[in-house]
């Protein structure tokens, strides 16, 4: 099993050169073929008893097909060398980014998106919805933290929750834990849950040996706040992939009262795979 087709989503009016030496690095790996994909809203005008004159809205248009060229000559000079095919796809949306670059995923293995950087505001203009994404896209997502300009695998850590979403993600992050130099399975349960646990921790591992997958086992005891000693345990493990289920709950309660995957979403520490 491996990743035939990487697909990455590029941010306009910004540089990706990061975003993209990690996809030229997966491409390297897999032999893969790469499809970058760019997209954005127009900018809304306010409209009052005058209209806006035809020349304001052709400038806008104008100045985003400027970016989305500059994006596309990024991106064809970044990984010219690096991948076995490239392809670039663009469009001018006028509803949610998410749903455009979900649709277009129908034609990759893995979406490799940059994460928002720590307190950035979000921009439904320029920004996709990773949430959104996740939920949409049946395609696993590959979230690089913000910043990210390399791909590194020496340590793979799974966020074992014995749900549907959880074990979806770890079929579809496959290839890179056979890629991983070390892998850890975890499992965080209440204490009197930790027998019970560690059992299925067994399975799971059992089932990655089958698989050529070499892995370990911890199951940890809860502290109330699981995202948090999620992260934790990948910190001490020196975690640089995190592989977990997207919305296991609800997206709604998770955004409101907090979960594992916001947290993922965001976390500037490692990469993560979620699928859902």
């Amino acid at each position: 099993m491996a990743y035939a087709t990487i697909m990455v989503c590029l941010r306009l009016e910004r540089s990706n050169a990061g975003l993209l030496r990690m996809a030229g690095g997966l491409a390297e790996r897999f032999h893969a073929r790469v499809i970058g994909v760019a997209t954005r809203q127009p900018t809304p005008f306010i409209y009052s008893d005058t209209y806006v004159p035809a020349e304001i809205i052709e400038q806008d248009r104008e100045e985003i097909r400027k970016s989305v060229g500059m994006a596309e000559e990024e991106f064809r000079g970044a990984l010219a060398d690096r991948a076995d095919k490239l392809e670039f796809r663009s469009m001018l949306m006028f509803g949610p980014l998410a749903d455009y670059v979900a649709d277009e995923a129908r034609s990759a293995d893995l979406v490799l998106v940059e994460a928002d950087a720590e307190g950035a505001a979000f921009d439904p203009l320029l920004d996709v919805d990773i949430g959104d994404l996740a939920m949409r896209a049946g395609r696993p997502l590959l979230v690089a933290p913000s910043g990210a300009d390399a791909f590194r695998l020496n340590h793979a850590l799974v966020g074992w929750k014995d749900t549907r979403e959880t074990r979806r993600a770890i079929v579809d992050a496959l290839p890179l834990l056979e890629a991983a130099s070390h892998v850890t399975v975890v499992e965080i349960a209440a204490q009197e849950e930790i027998a019970e646990a560690m059992a299925r921790l067994q399975d799971v591992v059992g089932w990655l040996e089958r698989h050529g997958v070499r892995a370990e086992s911890i199951a940890a005891p809860s502290t109330g706040e699981d995202a948090g000693r999620l992260k934790a345990i990948a910190r001490e493990q020196g975690a640089d992939l995190i592989v977990a289920g997207a919305y296991g709950h609800a997206r709604l309660r998770e955004w409101a009262f907090g979960g594992v995957t916001r947290d993922l979403l965001r976390y500037a520490g490692a990469c993560s795979l979620v699928s859902h």
